[in-house]
């Protein structure tokens, strides 16, 4: 350890940390295939047997990538419960005004999970794992949502939401500002009244 290194007020990030989010920054941007563990560790700054110790393989960083951004996405979604306490509606649409809001902004490249699946259709890879699990429990959360908000048929109304969610993570990275994402509050409150 340098000199510097022990007088630090902070310390040095391990490598494992500047790995994940450097893979993160990489994969979200331009996808997990395209890139390779080189591009990783050279930006990350550290070397290929750092990456090893830390993560099996590529498939099981992409997996830790997944496994981060799902709790991210959940704690961020569940903070709109927390800003509309017992408003299942009411958190509903805000989550979804946000969304609105960063699938029409510059760099937004939809949801990191559906674009894993999409990525990898190979139902028994690590990425795809993760991913398909989020999806399985955000389309639970809907349900739950549904039945709070009075749906005769909680089923239907959540895949219905479901479904404008993943299209604002689709129409966004293809429209961008302006694009039908804007839509998705006004649409989502339309389907809710409907449904119940």
């Amino acid at each position: 350890m340098s000199k510097s290194e022990k007088t630090s007020p902070e310390a040095p990030r391990r490598a494992a940390d500047r790995i994940r989010d450097t893979a993160a920054e990489l994969f979200y941007r331009e996808g997990i295939r395209a890139i390779g563990v080189e591009e990783i560790v050279t930006r990350a700054g550290v070397t290929k047997p750092s990456l090893y110790r830390a993560f099996e393989s590529k498939d099981e960083l992409a997996a830790a990538y997944l496994r981060d951004y799902d709790q991210h996405w959940r704690d961020f979604f569940e903070a709109y419960a927390t800003d509309h306490p017992g408003d299942a509606r009411g958190h509903l649409l805000a989550y979804l005004a946000g969304l609105a809001t960063r699938a029409s902004s510059a760099g937004y490249r939809g949801c990191g999970l559906t674009n894993a699946a999409i990525e990898y259709p190979e139902p028994d890879h690590p990425a795809r794992l993760v991913a398909m699990a989020s999806k399985q429990r955000l389309r639970e959360r809907l349900r739950e949502l549904s039945a709070q908000m009075g749906a005769r048929d909680p089923a239907v109304l959540a895949d219905s939401l479901l479904l404008l969610i993943e299209g604002c993570y689709a129409s966004g990275q293809t429209f961008g500002e302006g694009g039908p994402a804007k839509v998705v509050v006004k649409a989502a409150s339309q389907l809710i009244d409907a449904a119940r």
